[in-house]
């Protein structure tokens, strides 16, 4: 069993983080894990996610928080890339609409923004670094690539998941189940790629 810390204050990924946890079939090679918030994570400063990429940030993050946890900690920076706004919102995904932004007013200006725009093409991105301590264990990505519609469907998921068309399932995220979503999606393939990482003997 590997006991891994999550810095993040954000329920909607720590649920999808920790459906690692559940049983997978015999045989997968991945590790038993058990993912926990980081202890006092509320109480602790934030990290200041000043990077220009999704690497950058999930690497600060990870630093910051790192010393703060008794053991394994990760943390990710994920977003939304729209090809037709030249990768935006991007490593800006979550305050897109501002400091104070929410799901609803993201997703509002996003349509504002692609209204009349043919070219929907997007991806879901995710990024996750592995610390101990402050020393960088791994970092692991994972891509979805999907379309951005004109209306929100579906009220599964969280953030732009309503809006993200994934051509493979006919629906949206948001009208994905979580655990369907979670077998594609880009924050599943990046911490099954940690999890992966981890089963490997050290050098």
């Amino acid at each position: 069993m590997i006991r891994l810390y999550c810095a993040t204050g954000n329920r909607g990924k720590l649920r999808e983080f920790r459906m690692a946890s559940e049983p997978r079939p015999s045989g997968s090679g991945l590790p038993l894990v058990e993912i926990d918030v980081l202890p006092g994570f509320a109480a602790l400063p934030p990290a200041v996610e000043s990077g220009a990429t999704f690497e950058e940030n999930a690497i600060l993050k990870a630093r910051h928080y790192g010393p703060h946890a008794p053991g394994l900690l990760f943390a990710d920076d994920s977003g939304l890339e729209v090809d037709a706004l030249g990768g935006a919102p991007g490593v800006y995904s979550a305050r897109f609409s501002g400091p104070h932004a929410t799901d609803q007013a993201n997703n509002r200006l996003l349509l504002e923004k692609l209204r009349g725009v043919e070219n929907r093409a997007a991806r879901f991105v995710c990024v996750i670094a592995l610390v101990e301590g402050e020393r960088l264990r791994g970092v692991y990505r994972g891509a979805v690539e999907g379309a951005i519609l004109d209306a929100p469907r579906g009220s599964h998921g969280f953030g732009y998941d309503p809006l993200f068309y994934f051509p493979p399932f006919g629906c949206t995220f948001g009208e994905a189940a979580d655990e369907r979503k979670f077998s594609v999606s880009h924050r599943g393939q990046a911490l099954l790629a940690m999890l992966a990482a981890l089963t490997k003997p050290r050098p």
